[in-house]
């Protein structure tokens, strides 16, 4: 739970540490903003898979499953400033396990609402994707551009990271693990 008072003193405290001045117009509100922002940002922290991710009814499936281009937005938990991007999401059905596809961008949305580094986002959604339907396999691919890159350190604009995560029959046949890939990353749009 986001204590808002705490974050809008803090933020005073940092707008005061830069030289600024919180009591002028265009600041005064900054820090309320601020803790309201916060709030979105790390909104995952109190919330579970399993309360989101919901197994259904189907008949017999047992062919990839694919969600390409799920946009997210998280926080990196060194310089806590945003990396943005994509994920691609594939799971292979065991036993009629299958979910809603919006529920798979519900645990993008979910995992990345977090302080965190990329790796682990990658790991947790292929994580909850196992744990809650149970595949046969899962492949997890997240591409994001870190601001901590791009405004300050290094300043590389438009350099990308890319991180998998490959569980279950896309790590153990070669064969099922290119298929999904092809899928994954066949016919995208290279900007």
């Amino acid at each position: 739970m986001v204590d808002l008072k705490k974050v809008q003193r803090a933020t005073r405290l940092l707008l005061e540490g830069i030289g600024e001045n919180p009591s002028r117009p265009g600041l005064r509100e900054t820090p309320r903003r601020v803790a309201h922002m916060w709030r979105e940002l790390v909104a995952g922290m109190d919330r579970k898979a399993a309360d989101i991710m919901t197994v259904l009814p189907v008949e017999e499936y047992d062919e990839v499953v694919l969600l390409r281009d799920i946009p997210l937005v998280s926080v990196c938990e060194h310089h806590l400033v945003p990396f943005i991007g994509r994920a691609h999401v594939a799971y292979l059905p065991h036993e009629k396990r299958v979910t809603g596809l919006s529920k798979l961008a519900r645990i993008v949305e979910l995992e990345a609402r977090k302080l965190q580094v990329q790796e682990r986002l990658t790991a947790a959604i292929a994580g909850d994707i196992m744990k809650t339907l149970r595949p046969r396999g899962v492949m997890v691919v997240v591409e994001a551009e870190h601001l901590c890159m791009t405004i300050r350190g290094v300043h590389k604009p438009g350099t990308v990271t890319v991180t998998s995560v490959v569980r279950g029959i896309f790590r153990e046949k070669p064969a099922t693990r290119a298929e999904a890939l092809a899928l994954l990353m066949g016919g995208r749009d290279r900007r």
